[in-house]
């Protein structure tokens, strides 16, 4: 036998196998598949822990561009921001609105509609 057979790993497998995980050979002992308890653990969680997609539900309510919010203290109305500037508290949500085209104050489609509206 020359130098270049011998370092080749034997392929019986009552002799030595091949790790499924890492590909060491090993001695089986039994019923032993994995070289160490770490590539046990391994092939374990490859089979039990398998990746679930990701699931995308889609928003609720709209996008805050086109929301018209409420301040409870002072009156103050505004388009997309949730946060009172005058005093610093958040504001109640109306609903979907713009700026008026008269007066471009913050209008909500309920205010013209007299109705409440379900986005």
């Amino acid at each position: 036998m020359n130098a270049e057979t011998s370092k080749v790993p034997l392929r019986h497998d009552p002799v030595t196998i091949p790790c499924p995980i890492c590909d060491a050979t090993f001695v089986p002992a039994g019923k032993r598949l994995y070289c160490s308890p770490a590539c046990n653990a391994a092939a374990y969680r490859r089979r039990k822990h398998t990746a679930t997609p990701t699931v995308v539900v889609a928003r609720a309510r709209p996008p805050k561009p086109i929301t018209v919010y409420e301040c409870d203290n002072c009156g103050t109305r505004t388009i997309g921001e949730q946060r009172c500037q005058n005093c610093g508290t958040f504001m109640r949500r109306i609903g979907l609105g713009g700026p008026c085209p008269h007066c471009d104050e913050p209008v909500a489609i309920t205010d013209l509609l007299d109705q409440e509206a379900n986005p």
